[in-house]
């Protein structure tokens, strides 16, 4: 989003109309915003009234028409709604912005029920509503939802993350879910259908990357190996040329998350070392390349380099994220045979997770820790 969309001049038109701000979550300063208004998927767009009140939420990211709209269906939600649908989408957009989503999930419902005939914010609804169960941990109602969403917002932006989140929920389903298989097969259809309809959508590279990844999930769940691989080198594909379009190296490095996905479960490390290196040199201050150039020398058997590049981006990173580099740090030394030091990193990720500020914190993750430090 920062390296594409808001440096386009044709957002240029929305400057006095919004106080714009950028909230680093890492950042410890920022707590008392993250408690206020808890940030769980980035990027998440938040409009706040004078009042700090949420009147509008989006979670995920988007092309340039995608965010003019969406600014544009804020601008409506704080000059006042104009139908029972629009006063139940604030409602809902409130609630998640309070982190209720089970709560927010519900008012979602509520407004796609009382929406008008050609609703222009059924599409926004509808993502939200499943992306709502997916948080509150319904992926049973998250899958029947976005199945009988898809028809009425296909062919749309909003189709990608009904289909793709709709076909996650799916296959988290246990194997006794009387419709799983059912759900399984309708939202992968949808998924490749949203695919298939990429030129015409004009869906961002991140969200086209996505889709190929709920597409290889659902193959590799049904042990369908040849076609995840086809699907993988489709998508490696696909974003070796978006990254050699780009005109910057912080462009470029937009994709190398998803590059390092797709280069691991094709078993390639050595694709992904390359590109990281040259991401590392690029951007010297960023900890994101060095952070990930742990896994990629760690599958390809580089373990005291592995060491070397969470030492780097470790005195990059702050706040929850060194969380995730510390535990990297873990699995090396475990892939290594060094059980002590797996042991010691651990006990450190710990104390450190525990200094966290209470809206950083997460209990789940600190608790998932302990429980690997008594197993070892």
């Amino acid at each position: 989003m920062r390296a594409y969309v808001f440096t386009d001049k044709s957002l240029e038109r929305y400057a006095g109309q919004f106080v714009w701000l950028s909230i680093d979550t890492e950042d410890a300063k920022n707590s008392a915003f993250l408690k206020a208004h808890p940030i769980s998927v980035w990027p998440t767009l938040l409009i706040l009234d004078p009042k700090d009140k949420v009147v509008f939420r989006y979670a995920g990211g988007g092309t340039v028409p995608q965010i003019r709209k969406l600014l544009d269906d804020g601008q409506n939600a704080f000059r006042g709604s104009h139908t029972k649908a629009d006063t139940l989408l604030v409602r809902a957009d409130a609630l998640a912005g309070e982190g209720k989503q089970a709560e927010a999930a519900k008012a979602f419902d509520e407004a796609i029920a009382a929406a008008p005939k050609d609703w222009p914010r059924l599409g926004r609804a509808s993502e939200s509503l499943v992306f709502a169960l997916l948080q509150s941990q319904n992926p049973q109602r998250c899958a029947e939802r976005a199945l009988a969403l898809y028809p009425r917002v296909r062919g749309t932006s909003s189709a990608v993350n009904v289909a793709s989140t709709g076909l996650s929920c799916a296959t988290d389903l246990d194997a006794k879910s009387w419709n799983r298989s059912e759900l399984t097969a309708g939202l992968e259809k949808a998924t490749r259908e949203t695919l298939a309809a990429a030129d015409k959508i004009k869906m961002s590279a991140d969200d086209r990357s996505g889709l190929y990844e709920s597409l290889v999930d659902a193959r590799e769940q049904a042990k369908d190996d040849a076609s995840a691989r086809k699907l993988r080198d489709e998508w490696a594909a696909f974003l070796e040329r978006e990254a050699a379009n780009a005109k910057t190296p912080d462009q470029r490095a937009v994709y190398d998350s998803h590059r390092l996905t797709v280069y691991l479960g094709l078993k390639q490390p050595e694709k992904a070392i390359a590109m990281l290196e040259q991401s590392e040199r690029d951007l010297p201050k960023d900890y994101n390349p060095p952070a990930r150039l742990i896994s990629a020398y760690r599958a390809a058997g580089r373990f005291d380099d592995a060491l070397a590049a969470s030492d780097r981006a470790l005195k990059l990173a702050y706040g929850p994220r060194k969380i995730g580099i510390y535990r990297s740090r873990v699995a090396t030394y475990l892939a290594k045979g060094d059980k002590a030091s797996a042991r010691k990193t651990i006990e450190e990720a710990i104390h450190y997770g525990e200094s966290l500020p209470t809206e950083q914190r997460s209990e789940g993750m600190i608790a998932s820790m302990k429980k690997q430090l008594d197993t070892m």
